[in-house]
């Protein structure tokens, strides 16, 4: 029986895991596509009305990823010190409950990948605005107080709106300016349901936490408006995602082939049913991974439908 011992010289893998798996199950690699999308689709909206700088592009999500993989690490990190992750715990990395990484490693290798993103985003103020420095540091920061701090907001009912506004509207908007050097009515009334359904995978992540984190004194939106409430809001803001989107189309606001998302509605649906009638966290990954399937899905093909858009 192998015992788990945290020091810096601890090992990166147990029963044989390779030490890359360790670290890549330490990004969340399923939580990714959250820092992915919306680079693609504030591009997408950009090449509508400019010329689109690819190494722009690339060091944009370059730097995205990375932040997004980072707070998963400070994710990980403060958890852990705060005694809310153990070896059964649902949805981590497991790098230092199950594998017997060195916490201090985690945390060192999130502010490298901050460090490296950092590097990255003078590059991209370099080349279109310095004022993208103080957002980026708003967002790099908002990412570390999520869990980390003397107050977390993901122990508050804000959550939600955090996260949906800094890892979703306005990287879409931060995309969609270091293109064309300006913010459109057109991006912004875009960024709106992709805000939501960021929102959405923090929402279902603290539906499936919902006992656990009550336990732990946490006040998440789940646990002050209960969880059928939750789950009713869950399908409710699913909604409003799609139908935000026949509205911009009926308006004339975008292409009718943004409404290739529509395609995407089983996820939604299979991701609402499956937290009904649910109180073990396992029972209800299968939704939570569904709810994140939808938003990468739904990006996808509003992406596509813009690129169809401008070609066509």
């Amino acid at each position: 029986m192998q015992t788990r011992i945290h020091t810096d010289s601890a090992p990166l893998l147990q029963d044989n895991k390779p030490n890359w798996r360790v670290l890549w199950q330490l990004t969340r690699p399923h939580t990714l596509t959250a820092g992915f999308v919306p680079v693609l689709i504030g591009t997408a909206l950009a090449i509508q009305t400019s010329d689109i700088n690819i190494p722009l592009f690339i060091a944009m999500l370059i730097a995205c990823l990375l932040i997004q993989a980072a707070t998963n690490m400070f994710n990980e990190y403060y958890d852990f010190k705060r005694g809310l992750d153990n070896a059964e715990s649902i949805g981590i990395g497991g790098a230092i409950v199950r594998d017997g990484m060195s916490p201090s490693i985690v945390l060192r290798l999130a502010l490298s990948l901050y460090g490296i993103a950092t590097l990255i985003g003078v590059y991209i103020c370099m080349e279109s605005s310095w004022w993208l420095a103080l957002i980026g540091l708003i967002c790099m920061a908002t990412g570390y107080l999520y869990t980390g701090g003397p107050w977390p907001i993901s122990s508050t009912p804000f959550g939600e709106i955090f996260a949906g506004l800094f890892m979703g509207f306005l990287i879409i908007l931060l995309s969609f300016f270091i293109q064309t050097g300006n913010v459109s009515t057109v991006s912004i009334l875009v960024a709106i349901p992709i805000g939501i359904l960021v929102g959405l995978i923090n929402l279902s992540n603290n539906i499936r936490d919902l006992d656990g984190d009550k336990k732990n004194g946490r006040k998440t939106l789940a646990i002050l408006i209960g969880r059928e409430k939750a789950v009713s809001l869950l399908g409710g803001m699913f909604t409003v995602s799609y139908m935000w989107i026949i509205g911009l189309t009926a308006m004339g606001i975008v292409s009718p082939w943004v409404l290739l998302v529509f395609l995407s509605v089983p996820k939604a649906i299979k991701a609402t049913k499956g937290f009904i009638g649910k109180t073990i966290p396992t029972q209800m990954m299968p939704a939570m991974k569904a709810t994140a399937q939808t938003n990468t899905i739904f990006g996808f093909l509003l992406s596509i439908g813009l690129f169809i858009s401008y070609f066509i």
